[in-house]
C-alpha cells in the first residue's frame, strides 16, 4: 500500500500524510464481508471502477444466496470465499474450482488475514466477530457495521489498539465527521458534532398519524437505498439514535489517548431531508465544517479504501445549478422516541448500546413479519431497557451474552404483550 496516515485507537484522522501517486502504489488488497448486502455490491462497484487500484482478494457471505455469490466471485475472481452458512458450499466450491471456499463458524473472520483493508458490511450483531478479528490482525477495518461497534464498544476500544490497527467509518455521516475533523486537530476546539439526518419517510407525521403505517410504508425511504432492516432503523430514527452512540464510540475517546474526548452532550441531531450535507463539525471559534454530496454510499466506502488519498471517480458529485434548497429542523422526540432511548443507552455505556441494539433488531423483525405495528418497536425497546441489570462489558462473552439475554427478554414481552 502506499504511505497511510493512522486512525490508530481514536478513529481521529492524521494530518501528515503522504500523497504517493497511484503509478508508484501497489494495488490494496480489499476483503469484503457481507457481499451480497447493498454496502456488499457497491463496494464491488467501487473496487471494479479503479481495478488498476484494488484487488479484491476475498469475499464473504451468509451463503444464504448461493447464485449471486457465484455471479460476484465469476466477476471479481477472488482468491478465497467464505460462508457463514456451509448449506450450499460444495455446491459453490464446484462451480468455482479455482476459488479457496471456507465455510462455518470462523470463515468470514479468516478473511483479515486476506487483505490490507477490509470491508464489514454484515448486518447487524453478526458481524462483531469480523470488527474484531480485522483489528487484532493490524488491518484496516472499513467499518459499515455500526451495530458490532455500538454492542460491544469496550471490547472494541481495545482491539483498535492493537499495532497497525486502523478503523474509517464507511456510515456516511460518521465519514463525514471524519472528512471534517481533519480540517482542526486540537480536540479542545471541537465544539460539536451535528449528525444529520433525513427523517425519513415519515417526517413530519404525529404520533397518532403513525400508528398505522405499514411495512410498505416504513420501506418507502425518500432518498436512500437500503436494506430492510436499516431502512426500518432509518423510519422510526434509531438509526440515528444508533449511530449517536457510534459516534461517541469514534471520536469520544479521551483527549489523553489522542482521541477528540466528545461527550453525548456535543453529539446534536438534526433533520435535513435532502440528504445533502451528511454531517457537519462546529469549532470553538463558531466555524462549522460540512461534507455535502449527493447521496450515495459510493462516495464513503471509496473514502475507507483510499485514506488518506482519495477516490479518482467522483461518486456523489453534486449539480451545484440544480441544488435549490438546503433545510434544517430538529427532530421530533415524540414521535420518534427510539432516539432518545438511544442517548439514554449511551449515557449508561457498558452493556446498555447492546442490551438496546438486540431488542431493537428482535423488534424490527417481529415488524417486518406482521407481529407488531411501527408504534410498539419503540414500547418493545423501553419495555426491554427497563430490564436492563447493568451488566459491565468487561469482555466479548459478555457481551454476547448480554445481546442473548436482551433479545429473549424482547420476544417475551412481544409474545406477552401483542401475540397472545
Amino acid at each position: 500500500m502506499g504511505g497511510t496516515a493512522s486512525v490508530g485507537s481514536s478513529g481521529k484522522p492524521g494530518l501528515t500524510e503522504q500523497s504517493d501517486s497511484l503509478a508508484a502504489m501497489t494495488a490494496t488488497r480489499v476483503a469484503l464481508a457481507g457481499s451480497t448486502g447493498s454496502i456488499g455490491t457497491q463496494t464491488i462497484d467501487v473496487v471494479t471502477a479503479e481495478p488498476d487500484r484494488y484487488e479484491l482478494t476475498a469475499l464473504g457471505a451468509s451463503g444464504r444466496q448461493p447464485d449471486l455469490i457465484a455471479e460476484q466471485a465469476r466477476r471479481v475472481q477472488p482468491k478465497v470465499l467464505a460462508l457463514d452458512d456451509p448449506t450450499h458450499a460444495d455446491r459453490l466450491a464446484r462451480e468455482l474450482p479455482a476459488v479457496e471456499v471456507r465455510a462455518g463458524p470462523g470463515a468470514l473472520e479468516s478473511l483479515a488475514e486476506e487483505a490490507d483493508v477490509v470491508v464489514n458490511g454484515v448486518v447487524g450483531f453478526a458481524g462483531l466477530p469480523v470488527t474484531l478479528a480485522t483489528l487484532q490482525a493490524g488491518r484496516r477495518l472499513a467499518l459499515a457495521n455500526k451495530e458490532s461497534l455500538i454492542a460491544a464498544g469496550p471490547v472494541v476500544q481495545r482491539a483498535r489498539r492493537t499495532p497497525g490497527a486502523e478503523l474509517v467509518p464507511v456510515d456516511s455521516e460518521h465519514c463525514a465527521l471524519h472528512q471534517c475533523l481533519r480540517a482542526n486537530d486540537v480536540p479542545s476546539r471541537v465544539a460539536k458534532l451535528v449528525l444529520t439526518a433525513s427523517g425519513g419517510p415519515f417526517r413530519g407525521r404525529t404520533r397518532d398519524q403513525l400508528a398505522s403505517v405499514t411495512v410498505e410504508d416504513a420501506l418507502a425511504h425518500p432518498t436512500w437505498s437500503m436494506g430492510p432492516k436499516i431502512t426500518v432503523d432509518s423510519s422510526t430514527l434509531m438509526n440515528k439514535g444508533l449511530e449517536v452512540i457510534e459516534a461517541h464510540e469514534l471520536f469520544g475517546v479521551p483527549a489523553g489517548d489522542a482521541g477528540w474526548g466528545i461527550t453525548f452532550d456535543q453529539i446534536e441531531v438534526v433533520v435535513h431531508p435532502q440528504s445533502i450535507v451528511h454531517s457537519m463539525v462546529e469549532f470553538s471559534d463558531g466555524a462549522t465544517i460540512a461534507q455535502l454530496s449527493l447521496p450515495d454510499m459510493r462516495l464513503p466506502i471509496s473514502y475507507a479504501l483510499a485514506y488518506p488519498d482519495r477516490s479518482a471517480v467522483p461518486f456523489g458529485r453534486i449539480d451545484w445549478s440544480q441544488l435549490g434548497r438546503l433545510d434544517f429542523e430538529p427532530p421530533d422526540y415524540v414521535a420518534f422516541p427510539c432516539l432518545a432511548l438511544a442517548y439514554d443507552a449511551g449515557r449508561a455505556g457498558q452493556t446498555a448500546p447492546a442490551w438496546l441494539n438486540a431488542a431493537n433488531e428482535v423488534a424490527v423483525a417481529a415488524f417486518l413479519d406482521g407481529l407488531i405495528s411501527w408504534t410498539q418497536i419503540a414500547d418493545v425497546l423501553k419495555a426491554t431497557l427497563d430490564r436492563y441489570d447493568g451488566t459491565i462489558a468487561s469482555d466479548l462473552g459478555v457481551v454476547i451474552d448480554a445481546d442473548q439475554r436482551a433479545r429473549a427478554e424482547a420476544r417475551a414481552l412481544i409474545e406477552r404483550m401483542y401475540v397472545e
